[in-house]
């Protein structure tokens, strides 16, 4: 058997193998689109793998491992918002010197944002008729699996807190939808619980850094195609304002001005 490298272990010369440009001749700046982007679906998938841990943490009632990786994952946040600023440095001029070979590609079709997306409680249906085969099989199965949120609310009655009825009922495939009882319930644990305040406080961490990097992504769309439509067949800039200020977690955020 041969020694195992840093190179056969992370399978590098494969790695980077997998830049395909489509401009001919080759244009400077499409290896940096698609580096960026292959970039984020492994912090993608990397994000998807450690949601599912929480998940599991707030299901057992496991406290200070979710508070572990809620840290981390605030962190990757941090780092999916700073990447925008390499690709801020793509003009309008040099992304259409390549724009048309992308054909009807586009990162409203990407699988595991919308797997992201449907883990958190952001769930909407109708989004999967943008995907087929196999990436359709997998957003459906995501669709019908308990959410963070779900978790969220099973962690919580572990602690001894009272879930409204209309949280429970509520349909799996439907999206997380706001409580005033759950927020009073909140309020007491953030007040007499610090170990809970700490909890709260990265989840909201976590939720701002989704709302920065939606607002991030939009300005670069904004500034490198203005309104015209995107490659996917999506409405562009004015279809991604519309989940700009969604709150993942809206029973954290409503209770700020009663702390």
């Amino acid at each position: 058997m041969s020694e195992l490298t840093y190179s056969a272990y992370l399978h590098i010369d494969k790695l980077l193998d997998i830049q395909q440009s489509r401009s001919s001749p080759e244009e400077h700046d499409e290896l940096l689109f698609i580096v960026v982007h292959q970039a984020y679906e492994l912090w993608f998938k990397l994000v998807l793998h450690e949601l599912e841990k929480v998940r599991d943490d707030f299901f057992r009632g496991k406290l200070w491992p979710a508070v572990a990786t809620w840290k981390r994952l605030r962190t990757i946040m941090k780092t999916l918002v700073g990447q925008t600023d390499i690709v801020e440095t793509l003009t309008p001029m040099s992304f259409s010197s390549f724009r048309d070979r992308l054909d009807t590609a586009s990162g409203f079709q990407s699988r595991q944002f919308r797997e992201f997306e449907y883990l958190l409680g952001y769930k909407r249906p109708d989004m999967t008729k943008y995907q087929s085969g196999h990436d359709a099989e997998i957003l459906q199965k995501r669709l019908k699996e308990p959410s963070i949120v779900d978790a969220f609310y099973s962690f919580l009655e572990q602690h001894g807190i009272a879930i409204p009825a209309e949280l429970r009922s509520k349909p799996i495939e439907a999206p997380t939808i706001a409580s005033p009882v759950l927020q009073e319930s909140l309020l007491k644990l953030y007040r007499g619980r610090n170990d809970m305040e700490i909890l709260f406080e990265l989840m909201t961490d976590f939720d701002e850094g989704i709302q920065e990097w939606r607002y991030r992504h939009i300005k670069i769309v904004e500034r490198t195609i203005g309104s015209k439509q995107g490659t996917g067949g999506s409405l562009g800039v004015e279809f991604l304002k519309k989940s700009l200020w969604l709150s993942i977690f809206p029973d954290l955020w409503a209770i700020r001005h009663k702390l």
